[in-house]
């Protein structure tokens, strides 16, 4: 069973890391805030069977914490992808790598005691994430790395929240409500920044759309709740490392990203640092409340 969930973890990881590339193509033909507005489109869609079918979930659609999560799931993506507007697919992917950092920071300010490896993990991150910050390769901006870090904040919040949300009835339930959440979150704000969407795009993107809406954010998540919950927080937190080395390697393999050396270095300090706060989690000491490391989409 525990060799199941693994292999759930793995393609939640590669699903989310896919969503890098597939954004960077698709951003050849229209703009970030449209992108994301029909990947949620296609991925509400896919989702509305999950949501609908049952009153005990459309019950979720009255939560105030389901609600913020989902406001916050969309805005989340709204920024980070304007970030993939003006960065490389190696620097966003990267970037990501920090995001267990952030959750070891948010649980100590929250009370939650942290072991001695993951503060150690967490200084590799934050300096990691300051070599590509403060010198970023020549496709990016220092505009994209702010918003690519502005964006992980926003999907810290969205992990937080979630922690208060009610108990549903399965584990497709909150995801699902979520996902339609943000599209009706994204959908004004798309419009308002840029009117109505493009439709006539190419096959190829509008496969990247396809891609984006059902593996990147649906499968992806469908994937994660059911290898989460079959094993320990420590070992499904390892994964999440998957994401920025797909999307790091899809940069230059697929788009020919320069790998710099402060790029190469903050992205292995990135890497590293996640893999230790993982593991400091693992060797707490009974009664230590650690840091749950959670994925980014």
């Amino acid at each position: 069973m525990k060799s199941l969930a693994f292999v759930a973890l793995a393609l939640a990881g590669i699903c989310w890391g896919l969503g890098f590339p597939t954004g960077k193509l698709i951003l050849t033909e229209t703009d970030a805030a449209h992108m994301v507005l029909l990947r949620f489109a296609v991925a509400a869609l896919a989702a509305a069977p999950f949501a609908l079918r049952q009153p005990e979930v459309r019950a979720l659609f009255r939560s105030p914490v389901v609600l913020l999560a989902g406001v916050l799931y969309g805005v989340a993506f709204m920024v980070q992808f304007e970030g993939l507007a003006h960065v490389s697919v190696t620097v966003a992917a990267l970037l990501v790598g920090a995001m267990p950092a952030l959750i070891a920071v948010s649980a100590k300010v929250l009370g939650e005691r942290v072991s001695k490896m993951s503060w150690a993990g967490v200084a590799a991150a934050t300096l990691g994430a300051a070599l590509i910050a403060g010198k970023p390769d020549g496709a990016s901006s220092p505009w994209g790395v702010a918003l690519s870090i502005g964006a992980l904040f926003l999907f810290l919040a969205w992990l937080l929240t979630l922690r208060r949300a009610p108990k549903a009835p399965n584990a497709m339930a909150i995801p699902a409500v979520s996902i339609i959440v943000a599209a009706f979150t994204v959908l004004p704000i798309a419009l308002v920044m840029h009117g109505p969407p493009k439709l006539d795009l190419t096959a190829p993107v509008w496969a990247a759309i396809l891609a984006q809406g059902v593996l990147a954010t649906l499968l992806a998540t469908a994937a994660w709740q059911y290898g989460a919950a079959r094993v320990g927080a420590a070992s499904a937190g390892v994964f999440i490392n998957i994401e920025p080395l797909i999307g790091a390697t899809c940069g230059v393999l697929l788009f020919g990203d320069h790998l710099t050396a402060a790029l190469f270095a903050g992205g292995l300090l990135i890497i590293g640092g996640s893999f230790a706060v993982v593991l400091g989690e693992r060797q707490a000491q009974p009664g230590e409340l650690q840091a749950t490391v959670a994925p980014t989409p």
